[in-house]
């Protein structure tokens, strides 16, 4: 049984030689990746650079896909994606609830509603909500479910600018207070620099940048250093900062 210590140190997330093919094409090319618990790493990468196939595999969803290498995440993962996922013919609190049973998850359920901002709307329908209220619920689905390691797939991408800053404090505050391992993918090189400890860049299937983000929180994108970061990273994605 390994140790208090043993469990902190150890990576909470770890992918060797990880390699993905789509019929001829390789989409990830023995690729290497750790991520320790409680840190939070952004994925950027140009489109079809294996963002999104590399969450696929970590959650466990491309099992009859071609390809090889290892892959240790903890045994509790949870997903958010793009789009809520919401069940409309299901209230709030059911949606939050899928797949759990008993007192002791609906006052999980409860809790996570709660932390979100949600309380009070348990028995709303999603089409009662705004698209930014539904991926609260969407964070509170995974809270409740005390992930290890919460996948996060471009969970902002369909929101307004406005919305998007208030889920980023959101999404801050809560990894902050529950310390899951967090992988998120997104094309958002400022949000990845605002939220995340780490930033890797995907290009053809391989790590191209690593780096860590050492500026405190909450972070200003007036900072020379927020500049500096968003500056190496739009060039590791081939873009002119200008």
């Amino acid at each position: 049984m390994a140790t208090d210590v043993e469990q902190l140190t150890r990576p909470a997330v770890r992918v060797s030689g990880l390699v993905r093919r789509f019929g001829p094409t390789v989409v990830l090319d023995g690729l290497d990746l750790e991520i320790a618990p409680g840190e939070f790493v952004a994925l950027l990468g140009r489109s079809g650079s294996g963002k999104s196939t590399l969450l696929r595999a970590l959650a466990g969803l491309d099992k009859d896909v071609a390809g090889s290498g290892g892959i240790a995440v903890p045994g509790n993962v949870s997903v958010v994606f793009q789009d809520s996922r919401l069940l409309p013919w299901q209230r709030v609190l059911r949606n939050v609830l899928i797949g759990l049973d008993g007192r002791a998850a609906r006052d999980r359920g409860l809790a996570a509603l709660a932390e979100v901002g949600l309380a009070g709307r348990e028995r709303a329908w999603p089409v009662e909500l705004s698209g930014g209220e539904q991926q609260r619920v969407a964070l509170a689905r995974s809270l409740a479910r005390e992930p290890q390691l919460l996948l996060a797939d471009e969970p902002f991408g369909a929101l307004d600018a406005l919305t998007r800053i208030r889920m980023h404090a959101l999404l801050r505050e809560l990894c902050e207070r529950h310390r899951p391992a967090v992988l998120l993918v997104t094309h958002d090189v400022d949000e990845a620099i605002v939220l995340a400890d780490r930033v890797v860049v995907l290009d053809k299937g391989a790590i191209a940048v690593d780096v860590t983000i050492d500026l405190p929180k909450p972070r200003s994108h007036r900072d020379p250093r927020f500049l500096e970061h968003r500056s190496r990273l739009l060039t590791a994605l081939g873009v002119d900062d200008e």
